[in-house]
């Protein structure tokens, strides 16, 4: 079955095509689930909890036009295989690599934390702005790549960042924030709790000759507490681009505590988005908030808040 989710449920709605989804992805899915059902393979029944394939992740690289395709399987292996991926990459030329995601869990989170490279080497590059990026099966990477560039451009503009500037971008996901920050500051520091974002934003620091950027994994309210307290590292700007349910209290208190100048907030959810600004406000004034359409046809939105440190602080 092929299609979207019905509005608070997990009940498939059945489509033929999506506007707004790349052709190629549709056309990969509709490939693997015709496999499928071909195969006898079982789909994964949120109930029993029983069934072989949970999803099918597609990424796809805008401007390198390069295909990753993931499997997310809730065992490792499965009927006929290699015949899956060798129609796979015989149908579809852009097929950069092959992953198999193993998701065992009870949960509504897509992905595992285990991946089986079955074809390439487990990762696909794209392009934003003058950078290239490795993008991994567990990576975060936005889905619109053409606002995605306009929506970092917004937020270093807003941010006003000097040569003389150290900066934090918490959650950071594959560096890209740091990435576009780092040829006008002196130093960046980044942060995110999946290791293989961190792998593949070390490489892309590298990839793109970026020698004053430090990727670190772990949680951002450890880590953060640990560079300000432990390394005694003061930020004069930070980023902070956190997943729907916003920044943690132990964050907020520590930004608040520490002062840099300006906080550069981009959200994905105005309703958190608000709850966190209403905490910061105890010290920042909210200059300005952008919102950036990177969901067309849908009710979701970015936005780039900017906070400037009151002068009476």
């Amino acid at each position: 079955m092929y299609g979207v989710f019905a509005n608070r449920t997990h009940e498939i709605i059945e489509f033929e095509e999506c506007k707004i989804q790349t052709k190629i992805s549709q056309e990969i899915a509709k490939t693997i689930i015709h496999f499928i059902n071909e195969n006898g393979i079982a789909v994964y029944n949120e109930k029993t909890r029983k069934g072989t394939f949970r999803h099918i992740v597609i990424k796809y690289g805008m401007k390198t036009n390069q295909v990753m395709c993931v499997l997310v399987l809730n065992e490792e292996e499965f009927k006929n295989e290699q015949k899956l991926i060798e129609l796979l990459i015989s149908k579809f030329k852009n097929i950069k690599t092959i992953v198999k995601n193993i998701n065992m869990k009870n949960t509504n989170v897509i992905l595992g934390n285990k991946n089986i490279v079955n074809y390439g080497n487990g990762y696909i590059q794209d392009q934003l702005g003058e950078y290239i990026f490795n993008i991994s099966a567990n990576s975060f990477y936005q889905i619109n790549p053409v606002q995605t560039e306009k929506l970092y451009n917004l937020a270093i503009e807003s941010a006003n960042l000097s040569k003389e500037d150290t900066i934090f971008d918490l959650y950071c996901g594959i560096g890209t924030i740091g990435i576009f920050a780092a040829k006008y500051v002196k130093k960046v520091y980044g942060i995110e709790i999946v290791d293989t974002a961190i792998e593949d934003a070390k490489e892309n620091a590298k990839i793109n000759s970026i020698e004053n950027a430090e990727f670190i994994a772990g949680d951002v309210e450890e880590i953060f507490k640990e560079l300000i307290y432990n390394k005694k590292i003061i930020p004069d700007v930070v980023f902070v681009d956190p997943p729907r349910k916003g920044l943690d209290l132990n964050t907020i208190d520590n930004l608040l505590k520490i002062k840099p100048k300006k906080i550069i907030y981009i959200s994905c959810n105005p309703a958190s988005l608000v709850r966190d600004l209403s905490m910061l406000e105890k010290k920042y004034d909210i200059q300005k908030i952008t919102p950036v359409d990177l969901f067309p046809f849908t009710s979701h939105v970015e936005c780039v808040a900017v906070l400037q440190l009151k002068q009476d602080m």
